[in-house]
């Protein structure tokens, strides 16, 4: 008998969700749970269950919408024998995941590693456009692969429920630290290109870039290509209208990965459609010398998107205040007030995410990393 738990609310303690868990359960029962932060989970089975129960959780990475064929499926075998092991990987068969063997530690690691800064990136993002009033596929701005990624993912994420993503950032302790890390690089590049700070700005974002993108790399063939991603755009615009922009989120979060010592590539068998997709837009920036330094010289001499920035600046750091104060009820207020805002052009953004999901699924398929 496998049982496999899934937490109604990440906003309450697990303990008092599953402190009946013992009732459902038989002698010799195998119990998982599916949530995306391991730690509070197998605390709980831990607390709750007999101790002949045995514990072997699971976590899907990827998205409901997303086919779980070839996805990556996280099996951590807590407390349970490898003849229990195999029974899972039968019961689980039927799905065509790849499974991935991790214990509690180390999923909430990677997942965190993977996803925290990814999500509070395209939080922030649209944060920033509910504050100056935009939607962004309506302006000549916002036109162009890598900007047609920011909206797509960023109305995707808005789309869903606020908890899935909430309790992910909010329960993993690595998760918290990432994502103020993440805060802290977009405001101190942010002051260094108000600043007018050229040398230092182009400094930093370089030694940052070859950090995480080592030597060896330039000869790979890109996760994602700009005229490819101009397929996936809500914008009528010609793209030949686009200004240059200084992608002061993709600046960010390759300096944050430089401080946190992350190395994405290392990351891929467990990671995420949606992180995929961000890493491939990030590495086309940063493989791409004469785009970089078109970034950098914009963050510097062009100021379209300087107040852009600034609520960028105030969301990102806003967003962190509620990780770190563990504030569900102000995530949840700030998420579902944005939603609001932009959900009018969700059944849009959702069709074309799913196709931009497909792409990368298939370039990575492929074994073009």
């Amino acid at each position: 008998m496998y049982v496999l738990v899934r937490a109604k609310d990440t906003t309450t303690t697990l303990s008092i969700d599953f402190s009946d868990l013992w009732k459902a359960t038989k002698v010799g029962a195998i119990v998982g749970g599916q949530t995306s932060c391991k730690a509070p989970e197998l605390a709980a089975f831990e607390k709750h269950l007999p101790p002949d129960v045995e514990i072997l959780s699971c976590h899907s990475l990827h998205g409901p919408q997303v086919n779980p064929k070839g996805q990556p499926l996280v099996l951590i075998q807590h407390r349970a024998s490898d003849e229990s092991l195999r029974f899972v990987e039968e019961v689980f068969s039927s799905f065509g995941s790849k499974y991935v063997y991790l214990t509690g530690e180390m999923h909430d690691r990677i997942t965190a590693d993977t996803q925290a800064v990814t999500h509070a990136a395209f939080l922030s993002m649209g944060t920033a456009w509910q504050a100056n009033n935009q939607f962004p596929w309506e302006m000549s701005r916002w036109v162009g692969g890598i900007e047609n990624v920011k909206i797509n993912i960023t109305l995707r994420i808005y789309s869903n429920k606020w908890h899935v993503y909430a309790g992910l950032a909010i329960l993993n302790p690595a998760a918290k630290e990432q994502i103020r890390t993440y805060a802290q690089s977009v405001t101190e590049l942010y002051k260094l290109m108000i600043g007018g700070q050229r040398e230092e700005l182009k400094r930093r974002v370089k030694a940052a870039g070859a950090a995480v993108f080592k030597d060896g790399t330039e000869g790979q063939e890109l996760l994602l290509k700009d005229e490819v991603l101009d397929r996936f755009s809500l914008s009528n615009r010609p793209r030949e209208y686009h200004p240059p922009n200084n992608h002061l989120s993709l600046l960010a979060i390759v300096d944050c990965w430089s401080k946190l010592g992350i190395v994405p590539y290392d990351h891929m068998i467990c990671s995420t459609p949606l992180f995929r997709l961000w890493l491939g837009v990030t590495e086309y920036l940063f493989r791409n010398p004469k785009l970089l330094d078109e970034a950098l010289d914009t963050a510097i001499d062009d100021k379209t998107f300087r107040s852009d920035d600034l609520e960028f600046t105030f969301a990102a750091r806003a967003w962190s205040d509620c990780v770190s104060f563990g504030d569900f009820e102000s995530y949840r207020d700030r998420f579902e007030r944005i939603q609001q805002y932009f959900a009018p052009r969700f059944p849009d953004a959702v069709k074309l995410g799913n196709e931009m999901m497909k792409t990368i699924l298939e370039k990575t398929a492929t074994g073009t990393q």
